[in-house]
């Protein structure tokens, strides 16, 4: 488990709305029980209202999502099943918006 490894959502009730979870804990931390997560909302569009850094879309199979970094959370590592794929290469989005929650817009 990598950061920036793309995992299902682990909690079903979510899934619709938050189909994956980005991991955003470095992977020097590796050793913890649990990952920081950032889940991916599925919207029809762009959030209007959103800062830029916080609507920045990126894309897992073939569908654009939308970070939802203002609920990033820790979870226990061992919820979290194969990834799917990793958001190495779209790093720069998440990035952005989780630094927008943390230092402001």
């Amino acid at each position: 488990m990598s950061q920036f490894d793309v995992h299902a959502n682990p909690n079903i009730a979510q899934r619709q709305a938050y189909p994956w979870l980005v991991v955003m804990q470095s992977d020097q931390l590796s050793h913890h029980n649990t990952r920081l997560l950032m889940p991916l909302a599925r919207l029809p569009h762009p959030p209007a209202a959103a800062p830029r850094r916080l609507s920045q879309p990126v894309v897992v199979n073939a569908e654009t999502l939308y970070p939802a970094a203002h609920l990033c959370a820790a979870i226990p590592a061992r919820l979290l099943r194969q990834p799917v794929t990793s958001l190495a290469d779209q790093q720069a989005v998440l990035r952005d918006a989780l630094d927008a929650v943390i230092s402001g817009l």
